[in-house]
């Protein structure tokens, strides 16, 4: 089996807001699956994130949405540089998000992260498996 398609769901508290943010970083919006209680945000061609209203979200689940400044999941995403891998995290920060941890640079694997203007959190990274070192 072969997964083709991811969709990643959040809860958020304002759909619009959230929808000038990941613009403003820089990813597409898939208009046809958006609406005021949904936004799609697209990170290529298949994976999407969806980001719910807090009321919508919990029709998905009989569990609540984490209230305060609790995380239920940190979101990983791949990118082709270390350029682009601090590009992502510059313009989230540059449009309300904040800066997680310093960035980290392991050799094989560079990474930075930021936690969105929702609370949820981002780690962007580049990695080159060809340069891990052999154990």
């Amino acid at each position: 089996m072969k997964i083709n398609q991811i969709y990643v769901n959040l809860p958020v508290k304002d759909i619009q807001k959230t929808k000038e943010f990941w613009t403003n970083v820089g990813f597409p919006i898939n208009e046809h699956i958006t609406d005021e209680k949904a936004v799609c945000v697209m990170l290529n061609d298949n994976m999407q994130i969806m980001f719910l209203t807090e009321e919508y979200f919990e029709t998905f689940s009989e569990r609540p949405v984490p209230k305060g400044d609790t995380t239920q999941v940190l979101v990983a995403i791949g990118l082709d540089s270390r350029e682009e891998v601090d590009q992502v995290v510059n313009a989230a920060v540059a449009n309300g998000a904040y800066q997680h941890e310093e960035p980290q640079d392991h050799g094989w694997m560079y990474q930075n992260s930021f936690w969105d203007i929702n609370g949820h959190g981002w780690n962007v990274i580049f990695a080159d498996p060809s340069q891990i070192p052999a154990e």
